[in-house]
C-alpha cells in the first residue's frame, strides 16, 4: 500500500469517526435511543430503523377510544388503529358500549392526550384497515421512564384490551401474547374477578 493510499484511508477513518461522534451526540450515550423533542423522553428504536431514518414525533389530535387515535401525520389529520390490540368498543354505533370499554378509552386518553407519538408501521399488516384507518404501532414517552413504551403492548399488559391478530402474524405478536398471558395470570383489568361476567 502506498503512503498516499494509506494517508487517504486514515483520513476517511477520521472523517467517519467525526460523523459518528456527531450522530451519537444527537442521541445521547446510546445511538439506539431517539429523543422526543416534546418531552425529552427517549424511545427505543431498532438499529435498522435508526440506520434508515430518524423517528418522527407527531402530535396526537385526539383519542377516539382505547385502540384508535387521531394523529397529525405528515401534515394531515390521520386516524390510526393500533396494531395487535383490541379494546372493548365505546363508539361503534352498531354495538352497545362493551364491558371495560370506558376504562380502556379513559386509559388511552390519559396516556396520549397532549402527547406526541412515533408511528411504527408493519408491512405485514398493510397500510390501512377495512375502515380506512392507518395501521401502526404507537410509541409514546413516559415521564417516569425515559425509555418510553409501546402503547399497544401496554394496554394488553394492563388488561385494557386483548391481543388481536387480524389475519397474519405481526412483528410483536409473541410479545403481545406473552403480555396477555401475564395480565390474565395477574387478573388485571378486564381479566379481574367479577369484571365482564368473570
Amino acid at each position: 500500500m502506498s503512503r498516499r493510499t494509506y494517508g487517504m484511508l486514515v483520513s476517511l477513518v477520521v472523517l467517519g469517526a467525526a460523523v459518528l461522534t456527531q450522530q451519537l451526540s444527537a442521541y445521547g450515550d446510546n445511538p439506539f435511543l431517539a429523543r422526543n423533542p416534546h418531552s425529552q423522553a427517549e424511545i427505543p428504536v431498532s438499529a435498522a430503523a435508526l440506520a434508515t431514518s430518524t423517528p418522527v414525533w407527531e402530535p396526537v389530535i385526539r383519542v377516539i377510544d382505547g385502540d384508535t387515535i387521531v394523529v397529525m401525520h405528515q401534515g394531515a389529520t390521520t386516524t390510526v388503529r393500533l396494531i395487535g390490540v383490541d379494546t372493548p368498543e365505546v363508539v361503534d354505533p352498531r354495538k352497545p358500549v362493551q364491558c371495560f370499554g370506558r376504562e380502556a378509552s379513559a386509559q388511552t386518553k390519559l396516556l396520549l392526550t397532549g402527547q406526541s407519538v412515533h408511528l411504527e408501521f408493519d408491512p405485514s399488516q398493510g397500510v390501512l384497515d377495512k375502515y380506512g384507518r392507518t395501521l401502526a404501532y404507537v410509541w409514546a414517552p413516559l415521564n417516569s421512564d425515559p425509555q418510553g413504551f409501546l402503547v399497544d403492548e401496554y394496554l394488553i399488559s394492563e388488561g385494557y384490551g386483548h391481543e388481536y391478530t387480524y389475519d397474519v402474524p405481526y412483528k410483536y405478536q409473541a410479545e403481545f401474547n406473552a403480555a396477555q398471558a401475564e395480565a390474565k395470570q395477574q387478573q388485571k383489568g378486564l381479566w379481574a374477578p367479577g369484571v365482564c361476567g368473570k
